[in-house]
């Protein structure tokens, strides 16, 4: 598989797709998807009707279905006995991504907002499954879009296709920030479900928000990068624009020791970034720009099984 939205290595880059191209190659890539990737299905949390075996009791006629008899036990004891099952429970995923400006940046294969994209569509494919519901946040230059949580694969392909819209405001101060998005969604999202929060994770306030949405929520934490954001090139005097701010500033590459220093900086800030996600609690998956992000994730889902003694 490529790291590029088509399978040759020559392929467009999702920028270079029209919406609808786009959404139908991000639904070919992951309907492919190996069987079990990602499960979507959660053990319910009380008794009640469903499929999950739960504790054994006396049979009560006229109240507990016979077809509920444990043969087993009434065997064992002498006594009709019933199987109580746990209630099954829909999946609600919710998609966090990351719209803003810091996010139309990238130097290899695609801009760190059309990876972003890709891995929204991972996680909506790869947890698809009946009765399951998907929501999103999407954290945009104007605020943040919320969309409800719904079934069914319609709107698993409006929530993409929104996503996928790309309005370009003129650069300025947000008046909205990951960390707002991420709050927003703890307070009005109680039930516990999966979340991916999809982001550069460069805006520095996210990390409470992020620990306090991961005592309800199972958390899914992508960081995407783009390889310029962790080294320079030596091309001499580079005029870089600060993307929230619209700010310049020149900066001679070509000093060897500014480059050096750009680069431990930018080593320090991920690695900060990574204990501040593994100290919320969430999971940490990286993507990068210049890499086959598609064999990422598989490799990501893949090794996440083997931990959990599932088969890959």
């Amino acid at each position: 598989m490529s790291g590029r939205w088509s399978y040759g290595p020559e392929g467009p880059t999702l920028g270079e797709l029209t919406p609808e191209q786009a959404l139908r190659h991000l639904e070919l890539i992951f309907r492919r998807r190996p069987d079990g990737m990602l499960q979507g299905e959660l053990p319910g949390l009380t008794p009640g009707p469903g499929t999950e075996p739960d504790e054994t009791r006396a049979y009560v006629p006229g109240a507990d279905d016979v077809r509920r008899m444990d043969w087993s036990a009434t065997a064992r004891t002498g006594e009709p006995h019933v199987r109580l099952t746990l209630a099954d429970r829909e999946l609600t995923t919710w998609i966090v991504l990351d719209a803003t400006a810091s996010m139309d940046f990238g130097t290899a294969r695609m801009e760190k907002r059309d990876l972003a994209v890709g891995a929204a569509a991972a996680v909506a494919f790869l947890t698809e499954r009946a009765g399951n519901r998907l929501g999103a946040q999407l954290v945009r230059q104007d605020g943040v879009q919320r969309i409800p949580p719904l079934p069914g694969q319609a709107h698993l392909l409006r929530v993409l296709q929104t996503a996928l819209q790309r309005p370009r405001g003129a650069p300025g101060p947000m008046p909205c920030t990951l960390a707002q998005a991420l709050t927003a969604l703890r307070r009005a999202e109680r039930r516990p479900g999966l979340v991916a929060v999809i982001s550069d994770y460069l805006d520095g306030d996210w990390q409470q928000p992020l620990r306090a949405l991961a005592r309800r929520h199972q958390v899914l934490a992508v960081e995407v990068v783009d390889p310029r954001e962790l080294e320079l090139p030596a091309v001499g005097l580079l005029t870089v624009v600060d993307p929230e701010t619209g700010r310049l500033r020149e900066v001679p590459t070509y000093a060897r020791g500014l480059r050096e220093r750009y680069a431990d900086a930018a080593l320090a800030q991920r690695a900060e970034i990574k204990t501040a996600i593994r100290a919320a609690g969430a999971a940490h998956l990286r993507l990068r720009t210049d890499r086959d992000w598609v064999r990422d994730i598989v490799h990501y889902v893949a090794a996440q099984r083997r931990r959990a003694g599932g088969a890959a």
